[in-house]
């Protein structure tokens, strides 16, 4: 088994390009993608969440953000929704959306060097940025619900069976000391706003 680090820009072509197989990176489930790639049953659920130093006087996705500069990750769901939401008057017009980055994680670099003032990614992400540095902190409540899942090529259906295999062992007897572990802290002790639906197969093994 080879790992590749993948930009979030990079995940569907590094797929279709046969580059990697799968992409295992906290990758949102959604229509669009389901067109070009094949999705794992969902592992975990979440949905967009803004992330602001505690100091800020960002309340969370309202009007808050207004005149701010707020970091998203290019071809993320976050820059999709800022972006619709702000075209729709449902965000304030004078947010600024101009930065983005290739992979989600520089946000936080941005952030820490005063570059934006908030970032807006999935809570998870969120909430494991926040643990890093101690000095920010997630702003609201998720203002989408969105689902990760393992995502692959179209026609792998073999892998997509195999990979759904995993996840049910690993639904029954690691995924809770692992949100117990790793995000308990930041996004609360009760897991249930994170566990994923019962996965509904439409094609038998």
């Amino acid at each position: 088994m080879q790992f590749k680090a993948i930009p979030t820009n990079q995940r569907i072509p590094a797929i279709q390009d046969g580059r990697v197989d799968m992409v295992v990176r906290t990758m949102t489930i959604t229509c669009d993608r389901l067109r070009q790639v094949a999705f794992s049953a969902p592992y975990f659920r979440t949905g967009q969440q803004v992330l602001a130093p505690k100091s800020s006087p960002i309340t969370g996705y309202d009007g808050s953000l207004a005149g701010k500069k707020v970091c998203t990750a290019t071809g993320s769901t976050a820059y999709a929704r800022l972006d619709a939401d702000r075209k729709a008057g449902r965000l304030p017009a004078s947010t600024d959306l101009s930065t983005t980055v290739p992979n989600q994680l520089d946000c936080l670099v941005r952030l820490q060097l005063g570059e934006v003032d908030a970032v807006v990614t999935d809570g998870a992400l969120a909430a494991s940025q926040a643990a890093q540095d101690p000095t920010v902190e997630l702003k609201g409540e998720a203002f989408t619900t969105e689902y990760y899942g393992v995502a692959m090529k179209k026609d792998a259906d073999d892998l997509v069976r195999r990979v759904n295999r995993v996840l049910v062992d690993y639904a029954a007897h690691g995924w809770q000391k692992s949100y117990d572990d790793w995000l308990s802290a930041t996004l609360g002790e009760d897991p249930a706003a994170s566990k994923p639906p019962a996965p509904r197969y439409l094609r038998g093994s």
